[in-house]
């Protein structure tokens, strides 16, 4: 790690930029560092914290190394997470200092959180009692420390009364230390009544990580199958081993009701890590991971490069979700980093979904990952009843998106006091908004979409960039007054509609872009659950993992949507999405329908879901992932040009692929315009790689950019190893 010559002694030293290796810099006299220490270092005009890391140090001239500026005090990177680094990196083709600049996101946690000053009773009494005096002193006598204005507030009293009995030698001063995020949880808290096939598969976690060695199992349970309750038991088991247990879930949105399940389970809530976290308690749940204090994170992907010192159990929630792949600077995929991990670490892994994704259930076919199977609702309740709704046939009233059939069966489960769901994938009021006059169309000045509007706050929104304008009352291109007309629905528009056939229905919209953020998600979803709404209408993020006891009817506004792509994976996705929405039904065992509005009753997906056949849909896909060459019986990558001309970013792609070299396992498809040519003012082009299962696609790759043309002006380009989204 350290070069020794007479005079200098120097250290690898990541920094957190895209760099392609460590810089060395000098270690001054008295200085002590080891691979992992979190360093301070100097970076052309500034400082920046860096990680010391391993290997030899270039041959550069003693007198030309800068040197380490600070040692944090702060457990050092372990060699765990240092490997997973380099692993991700050469992965991923991604610089090793980005992905270590994942670690690093909580720069105040590196120094100690500092002690506060406190009060203890001692030996001394006060001069004279007071009524005030006298509930101070109750508080204080179980000798446990406490802060001058927490005990004011405790006993009721000012903190001018703390002051006297302190002057008076009461109270001797004491520090404090930091308050733990969480409190620990307690295995033996309380414990769920499992059915045998439950019990089955908590006996093979629990066994799996008795063993402290590296293993995945995939949990495919049906929706309400209690497949959270059963990867609790392999939780409690890495707890009573001293393990910290890491538990990956896709969305915010779900992390309340998950808190909730985890408390009444094991007494206390895990910490929590996402991006809504604030920057205060993030650094806090950082540092008290890096010293071992939290023993349970519940967290999204980020939460996989939290610097766990005696991590020994990952859990991978809902494991098909898109959510958990990163599509910004370093490109990674969190459940297949979290088993990557687990192999690095030597501990278990558990995957959990009603819906695997393919490559999962390939893997479990291979006998690379365990699978147990739980195929019945807890506590034997029913699934629901499922019918397409052949929109053909029975078309919606005219200007309406809900047909006669939706609407009856909402009108009987209205009567009935239960609720009913309307899931459509797609925010806003509407899809686009033209002129019905000179057919103009608003459109992003900085991307290649349509503008959507979003009636309730009166703007039109990229959902790509984030642009946003005013809705006008005259068309931009002809000034002609009331001629702007929405095409399409979004849930807003629906939310109008329902409003007009139930006006006296307690009705409640959810999108991920609702006024009031995450916290006024939570309160709605709350509202659900407690029985507080009759019609919810909403996007994807109703389709995850929530328990609404009283909700009998889903109605999906269009099933078409996630199939009109070219995306190779839609048939997989708009089967897992469906299959997830119309699980929100019945959940506590009453008679539940789910029903999907669809001009393609025929068609493989909708087949498979209304007979329930999961086995046939996903003996379907695999076939034809296999005749194609496709993910996971053949690789691909993505390489995305762009630049803030056309021209810029088209030369460049043609050069790559001019540079690209005949190969018999590996193909270069491209370039083509990104279905998105245009995102935030810059011009994309796509190349895609195919290549077989067994061939070295990053090294083929590695050999591409290097032979390509360099990079000039404003040309940028990324790599996505395994890409999730063609657009």
């Amino acid at each position: 790690m350290t070069a020794d010559s007479p005079t200098t002694r120097a250290a690898p030293v990541l920094v957190p930029m895209p760099a392609e290796r460590a810089y060395s810099y000098a270690v001054p006299d008295g200085m002590q560092v080891v691979p992992g220490s979190i360093v301070r270092v100097p970076l052309g005009p500034r400082e920046v914290a860096g990680i010391v890391w391993d290997g030899p140090v270039e041959a550069v001239d003693p007198k030309k190394l800068r040197p380490i500026a600070h040692v944090f005090d702060c457990p050092p990177v372990n060699d765990e997470m240092r490997r997973l680094v380099d692993w991700i990196a050469h992965y991923t083709l991604s610089p090793p200092g980005m992905v270590a600049r994942m670690i690093l996101r909580a720069p105040e946690a590196f120094d100690p959180e500092p002690w506060t000053e406190g009060l203890k009773r001692s030996d001394g009494e006060p001069d004279r009692m007071t009524a005030a005096r006298a509930r101070v002193l109750e508080m204080a006598n179980d000798g446990i420390a406490w802060t001058r204005s927490g005990l004011a507030h405790a006993a009721g009293v000012s903190s001018t009364v703390i002051d006297g009995l302190r002057a008076q030698g009461v109270f001797e001063t004491v520090m404090i230390p930091p308050r733990p995020v969480v409190a620990p949880p307690d295995t033996s808290y309380t414990s769920a009544e499992l059915t045998n096939d439950q019990e089955a598969t908590a006996a093979t976690l629990r066994a799996q990580v008795e063993a402290d060695k590296f293993a995945v199992t995939l949990i495919d349970g049906v929706t309400g199958s209690g497949k959270t309750e059963v990867y609790f038991e392999a939780v409690a088991a890495a707890l009573d081993k001293g393990k910290q247990v890491l538990i990956l879930l896709p969305e915010i949105a779900l992390t309340q009701a998950f808190l909730e399940r985890f408390q009444n389970r094991f007494g206390t809530k895990p910490a929590e890590w996402h991006s809504d976290l604030p920057p205060r308690m993030r650094e806090r749940v950082w540092r008290q991971v890096a010293e071992g204090g939290v023993r349970v994170v519940a967290g999204a992907r980020s939460a996989l490069f939290l610097p766990f010192n005696n991590l020994g159990l990952i859990v991978v929630d809902e494991e098909h979700d898109p959510a958990y792949k990163q599509e910004d600077r370093v490109f990674y995929n969190a459940r297949d980093m979290a088993v990557v991990r687990g192999h690095i670490g030597g501990f278990p892994v558990v995957l959990a979904s009603a819906t695997p994704s393919v490559e999962s259930r390939v893997n479990a076919e291979q006998g690379k990952y365990a699978r147990s199977v739980l195929s019945a609702r807890f506590a034997e309740a029913a699934l629901p009843q499922l019918a397409t709704v052949d929109m053909r046939r029975s078309p919606p009233a005219r200007g309406g998106f809900l047909s006669p059939v939706l609407l009856g069966k909402m009108r009987e489960t209205l009567g009935r006091q239960e609720q009913s769901l309307l899931f459509l994938n797609r925010r806003g009021y509407a899809p686009l908004t033209l002129c019905r006059v000179c057919g103009h169309r608003f459109g992003c000045p900085v991307c290649s979409a349509w503008l959507v509007e979003h009636r309730f706050r009166g703007q039109l929104v990229c959902h790509h960039c984030g642009h946003n304008e005013k809705r006008p009352e005259a068309c931009p291109e002809c000034g002609t007054f009331d001629h702007l007309v929405a095409c399409g629905p979004g849930v807003e528009r629906i939310a109008e509609e329902v409003v007009s056939h139930f006006p006296d229905a307690r009705t409640i919209v959810l999108s991920s872009d609702m006024l009031g953020g995450v916290k006024r998600l939570r309160l709605e979803l709350e509202a659900i659950a407690n029985g507080e709404a009759d019609i919810v209408i909403g996007t994807q993020l109703v389709a995850k993992g929530h328990n609404f006891p009283n909700m009998t009817l889903v109605g999906v506004v269009d099933a078409d949507l996630g199939l009109a792509n070219g995306d190779p994976r839609a048939a997989e996705r708009t089967y897992q999405l469906l299959s997830q929405v119309t699980g929100r039904a019945g959940r506590t065992g009453k008679k539940s329908l789910g029903l999907l509005q669809t001009f393609q009753p025929d068609h493989p997906v909708m087949r498979a879901i209304v007979s329930g056949d999961s086995e046939a849909f996903y003996d379907r896909e695999i076939a034809e992932r296999e005749r194609s060459a496709l993910p996971p019986y053949g690789r691909l990558a993505g390489i995305i040009v762009s630049a803030a001309t056309r021209p810029e970013a088209e030369s460049h792609a043609r050069g790559l692929r001019r540079a690209a070299q005949v190969a018999q396992d590996v193909h270069v498809l491209g370039p083509a315009e990104a279905p998105l040519a245009l995102i935030g003012g810059r011009h994309r082009f796509r190349l895609l790689v195919q290549a077989d299962r067994k061939a070295d696609i990053q090294g083929y790759i590695r050999a591409l950019l290097a032979a390509g043309p360099k990079l000039r002006g404003s040309v940028r380009v990324q790599v996505d190893i395994d890409p999730q989204s063609f657009l």
